[in-house]
């Protein structure tokens, strides 16, 4: 499995509640875009039309050996789930709070696939909350390390 993109910053601004994984509908140019790792997830999202799930805002930037056929880098991509699988996150964005955040694009068995996250936003103190204790275990295992020292061959 090779990850050729990843949302880093879905983690820190969401709480991922349930994830899932689907195939993606592209073009050809694209595909070998994605396999030189342009593509961008950051500030991309997950929406329902018509029944059908589309990636809103991705960024896959142009193919560069095969310029004749330009496409919108940033076009709605349709996501490839079963029926019951689209019922339940349909039912289940009608919850308030509740958003479908991509995590990464990756190669399974020879497909492109997206992971995504059924996820609740983070309140600013959560957040907050979240970087503080990060420092604080920096901290401490900085101190543990300058007493003990790194011995990495203990028992």
């Amino acid at each position: 499995m090779t990850i050729y993109a990843e949302n880093k910053k879905a983690y820190f601004n969401y709480e991922i509640l349930e994830k899932f994984e689907g195939g993606l509908v592209l073009t050809g140019n694209e595909v070998k875009a994605i396999r030189n790792k342009q593509v961008r997830l950051i500030d991309s999202y997950l929406i329902f039309k018509k029944g059908e799930l589309f990636l809103i805002n991705a960024k896959i930037s142009a193919y560069q050996k095969n310029n004749k056929f330009l496409l919108d880098e940033s076009r709605d991509r349709k996501i490839l789930l079963n029926k019951k699988e689209l019922i339940y996150l349909e039912n289940s964005l009608k919850q308030k709070g509740l958003t479908l955040v991509p995590l990464k694009v990756y190669n399974k068995n020879k497909v492109i696939k997206l992971e995504f996250a059924l996820a609740k936003g983070k309140k600013k103190f959560e957040k907050k909350r979240q970087i503080l204790t990060r420092e604080i275990n920096r901290e401490i295992n900085r101190q543990l390390k300058n007493q003990f020292g790194d011995d990495r061959n203990r028992p």
